[in-house]
């Protein structure tokens, strides 16, 4: 039955209203037991089934879910009848203007496959996943991306493409969690979604997110079943290919379709096809039909090497069919004799680049690292690879990215190893290590995170960077090359580069704090620690602790950051950097005001402030002053707060999203909100709307949970409620729980002065429950607070106790309640 009534009436309001009717209707219940079972008031849901208000979104997913009804389709009803707060987007990260496409380039002179193209289209519509087996070569990819693309309208919602690198030389195979990352990021499923750990979650969370969409996903490269099986869809209409050279037994539920070599018709038409034969009597194959032949024989009937020796015909046009079969002659095997053929054509400097691609570690590479490995200039490099292009040496999935197929890279690797010197190849090693240290520095700094660090160290800066111009294209840049960032601190860590161990994860910290959660940010800070220790170099050392720390503190492991900022001290005084004092000056103060200290936090920021300014760090004294002003706020110092927020707002600045600036304007909304009520909620709307924008889940449910304090305070209680109901929607999403305790107690002396006392007092005592095990003792306190004031009147000894509790709690050196 459609929850979706035939209405006439033009207010969205009152349309909702209608719909929300229809709800009841279907629960056949009466408003009080509706209200009972959704755990809302019997006034409130009135007023929302009555058109008088508009519920809270939570409200609506509460009532959909009680009659089995699926909420999404008046998601944008609920949007267009709120208040004039912006609506927040599908997704928290920015929105994309065309779904996701990460198919490689369909291979324009496709040829033969028939009966293989129909099975597999037959398997995808009856099975929803089909998996294509053969030896290397024989064009399973080709096959499998040519199928994707004929598949593409069907399946609008996203086109995904993962390497497995089942069969790759010189690296592993991709576990299934880091590929199930890579496809939940390539869907843009906001890190707070994504578990932290465990292949069960996240393979639940990956298919969770394919229910409700219509999309292929191709799996190349398969090394086995249990790689593969935790990437299948679920219960959904999307659907998958896989390719493999072995067939994948253990998938019992997915059907095969092996392939063979080419059928010595298609073998033909694909060599004229690629080798641009014009065909009929006067082409240079039909003149030498036994050369032709052999050809084919040489070649295995293998597409790949077919397509290897066609491209040497086209760029040759003064070679004879026969000088190709001698070239080819020379070759020991199906595909070395192609290949072999091809590589000998290039020119010594061409030569040399392409053996230099064989220690590249990801799937795919740009033009710059390829510069930099090689040591030419970017546009030398450029056209290397463009003239390798020609000759199917390399492939280009995408405009501005490259690849090697595996039996290409394994190629590579084995004549570098022969032909280049071991210094050589050390060298140019080296230089891919300096190079991704430099180029992630580069867009570390073009995101501008918090403040800047200090410039890149370790090797030397590569004669040319990628240009990023603004903060969208570096994050776009970081996201094109995580598994290589990944893959290149593992062989750094391999090899004892230990200064490139210490500051390759410094310069991905904008990047985790949009896109990955906080578990794999802590394990590479633990290695970078031991690195610094190697190093016994006082500043990697401090700031190895100090990063530490803070993912730790991310992490709501408290006591642990608080002992690797303890840690840090020694080194800095070594060191003498007055950057990385005033960053861990920042850091503790977080820390410590989470941890019940009231005055000491207001301290550290002034001192971060002051350090920052003197390194004449603008960024990073923006950052102090507006931490400045909100610690003064927790403290009551509501005027004085207000000034330092709109001191920072003074400070010029281009991003509306800009750290500080976000701070600031969070801030001066609630300082201002019961003396200047419409210039907070402007505040904090402009907030809500650049957090929003800029992706990240934490800021949008604290500006969520701020606008309903500031709500509060202006005396409109029931949009207040509706605000922090929405915060806590959206922290529900999250998967590191710690944030949670945060808000638990704002939300709840909204409750309270809004007459739900008992919703109020389950949100204290689940802050109760939560902020010792985390460390938070503030919050702590404050509930232990809420709580005495709630049962002051019934139950006065109670009341009491807790209240002494929380006197108790914060009873430090510098520590005073507020």
């Amino acid at each position: 039955m459609d929850v979706r009534p035939r209405t006439d009436k033009a207010e969205p309001q009152d349309e909702l209203a209608a719909r929300l009717r229809l709800l009841q209707e279907l629960s056949g219940l009466g408003v009080r037991a509706l209200a009972r079972d959704t755990g809302l008031s019997s006034s409130s849901l009135s007023r929302y089934l009555s058109g008088q208000t508009v519920p809270p979104w939570p409200t609506v997913i509460a009532l959909c879910r009680l009659v089995k009804r699926d909420p999404r389709p008046l998601r944008p009803l609920w949007e267009r009848s709120s208040n004039p707060l912006p609506a927040p987007p599908r997704t928290s990260r920015q929105a994309r203007p065309t779904p996701r496409n990460d198919l490689p380039r369909d291979v324009p002179d496709f040829t033969g496959r028939h009966d293989a193209l129909a099975a597999v289209l037959a398997a995808v519509d009856s099975h929803r996943v089909v998996a294509v087996d053969g030896m290397a070569g024989v064009g399973k990819t080709t096959l499998a991306v040519h199928a994707a693309h004929r598949l593409a309208a069907d399946y609008p919602d996203a086109q995904l493409y993962v390497d497995l690198h089942g069969f790759t030389e010189g690296r592993e195979p991709l576990d299934s969690g880091s590929a199930l990352r890579m496809l939940l990021a390539a869907l843009d499923v906001p890190s707070e979604r994504v578990p932290q750990e465990g292949v069960e979650q996240l393979a639940a969370c990956w298919r969770s997110e394919l229910a409700h969409r219509r999309a292929v996903v191709l799996l190349d490269n398969a090394v086995d079943a249990d790689q593969v099986r935790p990437l299948l869809p679920g219960a959904g209409p999307s659907v998958a290919l896989i390719t493999s050279r072995n067939r994948l037994l253990g998938l019992d539920e997915v059907p095969p379709v092996s392939l063979d070599v080419l059928s010595p018709q298609e073998s033909a038409e694909l060599l004229a096809r690629a080798s641009g034969d014009p065909g009929g009597a006067d082409g240079r194959l039909a003149r030498e039909p036994e050369s032709a032949a052999e050809v084919l024989r040489l070649c295995g009937h293998l597409p790949l090497a077919l397509r290897l020796a066609a491209a040497r015909l086209r760029h040759r046009p003064g070679w004879t069919v026969g000088v190709l079969v001698d070239r080819l002659s020379q070759g020991t095997g199906e595909f070395d004799a192609a290949f072999a053929m091809s590589v000998r054509q290039l020119p010594g400097s061409q030569a040399r680049l392409f053996r230099m691609l064989g220690l590249l570690p990801g799937s795919t590479f740009d033009e710059y690292v390829v510069a930099a490995v090689a040591d030419v200039p970017v546009s030398s490099a450029r056209a290397v690879l463009e003239d390798l292009l020609d000759a199917h040496l390399v492939q280009q999935p995408t405009a501005d990215r490259y690849r090697l197929h595996d039996l290409v890279r394994e190629h590579a690797r084995r004549a570098g190893a022969q032909q280049d010197s071991a210094v050589a190849r050390e060298r140019a090693l080296g230089r891919m290590l300096d190079y991704y240290v430099h180029a992630t520095a580069a867009a570390d700094e073009a995101m501008a995170f918090l403040a800047p660090g200090r410039p890149a160290t370790a090797g030397r800066a590569p004669a040319e960077l990628p240009r990023f111009t603004d903060k969208n294209a570096a994050f776009a840049w970081l996201v094109a090359e995580y598994e290589n960032l990944i893959a290149v601190f593992e062989i750094a860590d391999a090899i004892g580069a230990d200064a490139h161990v210490c500051e390759l994860p410094r310069f991905m910290r904008a990047y985790f704090a949009r896109r990955c959660g906080t578990t794999h940010l802590n394990h590479l800070f633990e290695r970078s620690l031991a690195a610094a220790q190697r190093l016994d170099d006082p500043l990697h050392l401090a700031e190895a602790y100090s990063d530490l720390g803070f993912a730790r503190y991310n992490a709501g492991r408290m006591a642990e950051a608080d002992a690797a900022y303890e840690a840090a001290e020694p080194s800095l005084s070594r060191a003498g950097t007055v950057g990385a004092r005033a960053e861990l000056a920042m850091r503790r103060g977080y820390l410590r005001w989470d941890q019940g200290y009231v005055q000491e936090p207001l301290e550290l920021f002034r001192t971060a402030g002051k350090a920052y300014e003197t390194a004449g760090c603008r960024a990073g004294a923006a950052h102090a002053a507006a931490s400045e002003a909100w610690a003064m706020l927790q403290l009551g110092h509501r005027e004085e707060a207000a000034q330092r927020a709109r001191d920072v707002l003074d400070m010029p600045h281009t991003d509306p999203a800009w750290p500080p600036t976000l701070t600031a304007r969070i801030t001066l909304g609630v300082a201002i909100a019961g003396d200047e009520p419409d210039e907070a909620a402007e505040h904090l709307r402009r907030a809500l709307e650049s957090a929003r924008a800029d992706g990240h889940l934490n800021n949008e449910a604290w500006c969520l949970n701020c606008l309903g304090v500031a709500l509060r305070r202006m005396g409109r209680h029931e949009e207040a409620l509706a605000s922090h109901r929405e915060a806590f929607a959206l922290l529900d999403e999250l998967f590191e729980e710690h944030w949670k305790i945060r808000f638990l107690n704002d939300y709840a002396e909204t409750c309270r002065l809004a007459g739900l006392p008992e919703e109020a007092l389950r949100l204290h005592r689940q802050a109760l429950e939560v902020a010792p095990a985390l460390g938070y003792r503030h919050e702590e306190a404050r509930a232990h607070e809420g709580i005495a004031v709630l049962l002051e009147e019934a139950d006065p000894a109670t009341a009491a106790e807790h209240r002494g509790a929380g006197q108790a709690v914060l009873r430090e050196p510098d520590a005073v309640t507020h």
